[in-house]
């Protein structure tokens, strides 16, 4: 019995000590995460991804996609302007200043009605310091529409 109890006690404690030990990895990986942005004097803009791969999608599918950035400056970042390579990449621009720290997005929607592969860019203009141009990047490939079934006749 004494076994038994002894046993079931050393499993408590290792499944509670494992869990400690889990719990205090996430907590210092989310503090590394938001620590590991350079801090920049002025306003910054440091974007999660640079290139969004639509990938292979159906004719007509979802367009809609977002850059998520975050300013690592000290300023409020305003940005000023965003604009597509061509009239198929509409992007969308945040119109408040994003405060120093937090997150912004820009919304960008490729018509995708049109078939074939693509490469689009949206150039990103702004007060950041260092590089108030930046160009992101759109790629993807839409499928045509399947070809009706042949009939018999």
């Amino acid at each position: 019995m004494k076994k038994i109890f002894l046993l079931a006690m050393l499993t408590v404690l290792g499944t509670t000590f494992s869990n400690a030990q889990e719990s205090s990895k996430k907590a210092k990986k989310a503090k590394t995460t938001v620590a590991a942005l350079p801090k920049v004097d002025g306003a910054g803009m440091v974007f999660e991804n640079e290139t969004i791969d639509y990938g292979t999608i159906a004719h007509n599918a979802e367009p809609n996609r977002q850059f998520v950035f975050t300013n690592n400056g000290n300023k409020p970042l305003i940005i000023t302007n965003t604009q597509g390579s061509c009239g198929c990449t509409v992007p969308t621009t945040p119109k408040e200043p994003i405060a120093p720290g937090a997150k912004g997005v820009i919304g960008v929607r490729y018509a995708t009605d049109r078939v074939g592969p693509f490469t689009k860019t949206v150039t990103v203009t702004s007060n950041a310091e260092g590089q108030p141009t930046k160009t992101l990047t759109i790629k993807g490939t839409v499928l045509p529409d399947a070809a009706p079934a042949a009939t018999k006749s």
